[in-house]
């Protein structure tokens, strides 16, 4: 029987004694009953925009990533675009909502927050994530109180009938699918009908020409981890939570003290690499906004929160390890990219000697996601060092949904 609890701890954030005590009892009882043995990798990352942007960003998700646009399923009020890469590398669902005027649960999560409701239905949902056998893994989950939307629930949601899938995490405001699938099967998903629309395709080749003549092609990797953030006082039950869906382990925390907020990282027990099932990471303040006035401690991830809602932050993707035309290749591969017209927060950070360098982009105008690019050195086993996570996290803090909003609050204040 696999150990989740074997495994070395990093980082230095402490714990309280609830959650010590519970990701002990949680994880123990998750072995016990089988689940950590039947639930895998992640088989999927789902994503929703608004009406008319989802070809705009399969074109720029085809030039920034390695993904190509294998088929779109349509039913009555979405499109569903598969991503995919390979079937050792999750595939990406971006769904559009056809009718602006539409309204449903995940437009929902975002209507509460200031700059979310811009973008009314532009979010990450979750993750499908593949088990051997689903009825035994719904059963189990649902007597550990777990909810899951109903087979009509999901009809009407018009989400892929073949994948069991949660109600929206409190803490996350993301829902986790399961489906059924063996290693050497093919990913299908039971939605509407399938098509190959030659209009996705044509913005699809187009870019991923360009990708070829800039000659990144090569260089970018698939998916390295997923970067929630949530509030100060949900980050130990947002991890536990996950944690008890997945079969992923407390890899550990570090605590950014100059940007008031700790960053936890999970990972597969199955030995997976992150390729094949990214790390999950989860960042938080270590204060509450409230508190802010008194203390006068930086705030740039709460900030977020209070902004956007909880939710997937970015998605980090590796960049091969080495060099082109004497630029390292994260360097080629954002020199290149900026030249199109796409920016990035701050420069490239980081060093060889330090293990790897990252860099985050300008959040996308069509999912309010970013992309992180990460190379690592000489086999370097970490998502951060100490200093680059505190500069990233200061970047995040001036994305421009952000700053706009906290302008329009001081000028508010001002009258």
């Amino acid at each position: 029987m696999i150990n989740s609890l074997d495994f070395a701890r990093h980082g230095d954030k402490q714990n309280s004694a609830f959650f010590e005590e519970y990701l002990q009892k949680l994880l123990e009882e998750r072995d016990q009953l089988g689940l950590t043995e039947m639930i895998h990798e992640i088989d999927a990352l789902m994503i929703t925009v608004d009406p008319d942007h989802s070809i705009q960003y399969i074109a720029e998700l085809s030039l920034m990533t390695s993904y190509h646009y294998l088929v779109t399923l349509e039913s009555e009020k979405h499109w569903t675009h598969i991503l995919r890469i390979d079937l050792n590398s999750p595939d990406l669902l971006v769904r559009e909502v056809k009718d602006p005027n539409f309204r449903g649960i995940f437009r929902a999560l975002n209507e509460i927050y200031p700059v979310g409701a811009r973008k009314p239905n532009s979010r990450y949902m979750g993750e499908i994530i593949r088990v051997s056998n689903m009825h035994e893994v719904v059963k189990l989950q649902e007597e550990r109180e777990f909810r899951f939307f109903t087979q009509d629930e999901v009809r009407k949601l018009e989400l892929p009938g073949n994948v069991a899938i949660s109600k929206p995490s409190p803490y996350t405001h993301n829902i986790v699918g399961y489906m059924k699938r063996e290693p050497n099967e093919l990913r299908v998903y039971a939605l509407g009908m399938s098509t190959i629309r030659a209009d996705v395709q044509a913005a699809y080749e187009e870019a991923k020409n360009l990708q070829a003549k800039l000659r990144i092609d090569d260089l970018i990797l698939p998916v390295d981890h997923l970067a929630t953030r949530v509030y100060s006082q949900n980050r130990e039950v947002a991890i536990l939570e996950y944690l008890s869906w997945s079969s992923y382990f407390f890899w550990g925390a570090y605590n950014i003290w100059d940007q008031n907020s700790s960053t936890n990282v999970t990972k597969s027990v199955h030995g997976l690499p992150e390729t094949k099932s990214p790390a999950k990471v989860f960042t938080a303040n270590n204060t509450p906004y409230f508190v802010n006035h008194l203390e006068k401690l930086p705030s740039p991830t709460e900030t977020f929160v209070r902004n956007y809602g909880p939710r997937l932050h970015h998605v980090a993707l590796s960049v091969k390890d080495g060099t082109r035309d004497g630029l390292e290749n994260i360097e080629f591969v954002v020199n290149a990219i900026a030249s199109q017209g796409k920016g990035f927060l701050l420069d490239v950070i980081g060093s060889k000697e330090e293990g790897l360098k990252q860099i985050f982009s300008n959040a996308s105008e069509h999912s309010s996601l970013i992309i992180e690019y990460v190379q690592r050195y000489d086999g370097f086993d970490g998502f951060f060092t100490r200093d680059n996570v505190a500069k990233l996290t200061e970047a995040a803090g001036v994305e421009e949904g952000v700053l706009e909003q906290q302008a329009r609050l001081s000028q508010n204040a001002g009258k």
